[in-house]
């Protein structure tokens, strides 16, 4: 089994992904209640009789332990911003399902605060935690899977080059249904000797 060297900051820039803290609450729900319309069509919901989803303080000790445990890494992205230079919460990026052995694979999922969308940062935020999975933590593919509708994510994993492996039927539940997702990927091999990041840095499309 391999280890996670958790926890990790990763910064590029004024973008930072850091691990998920409880004294964040108050900022994530703020950004999550200003984001339910952007994001509450690609949600995930539990099928269970009663739906029951955990209170931010749950989650984050959940993936407190996962990350323990060695199979998540549970960031949240964040953004030095003017005039005072102060880090601000906007978004988060959890690579989960780590599975060493044999496999040395990883699923990676996000989103981004809608004030912040196309400006690269989610691309940006996917390639750091990428490049420190495959180099870093000697993983070797990286998994991503997006609902087919959702074409604001969809356009993260084509810039930066992930592989389309077609559609998943009813993979998960989203918003309160069984949903199709597609899945992309990137192994070791498909990643340039630079990195991904350096990669997607090269196009000059981070603004």
């Amino acid at each position: 089994m391999g280890g996670t060297r958790w926890p990790v900051t990763l910064t590029w820039g004024a973008l930072s992904l850091r691990p998920v803290r409880y004294r964040d609450r108050r900022q994530w729900e703020s950004v999550r209640r200003r984001n339910a319309s952007w994001l509450g069509p690609w949600e995930a919901s539990n099928p269970a009789p009663g739906g029951y989803l955990p209170s931010f303080m749950e989650m984050v000790r959940y993936l407190r332990q996962q990350a323990r445990m060695g199979v998540a890494l549970p960031f949240v992205i964040t953004e030095r911003q003017p005039p005072e230079d102060k880090p601000a919460l906007i978004g988060q990026l959890t690579v989960s399902t780590i599975v060493w052995g044999s496999a040395m694979s990883a699923t990676l999922g996000y989103w981004v605060d809608q004030q912040h969308a196309g400006r690269g940062v989610a691309p940006t935020a996917v390639a750091m935690a990428t490049d420190h999975c495959i180099n870093s933590l000697g993983l070797h593919r990286i998994e991503v899977n997006i609902r087919p509708e959702n074409t604001a994510s969809l356009r993260v994993v084509q810039k930066l080059g992930f592989r389309d492996e077609g559609v998943r039927l009813n993979y998960l539940h989203i918003n309160g249904q069984w949903a199709d997702h597609r899945s992309f990927a990137l192994t070791a091999e498909e990643i340039p000797s630079g990195g991904l990041l350096q990669r997607w840095l090269s196009t000059g499309a981070v603004g």
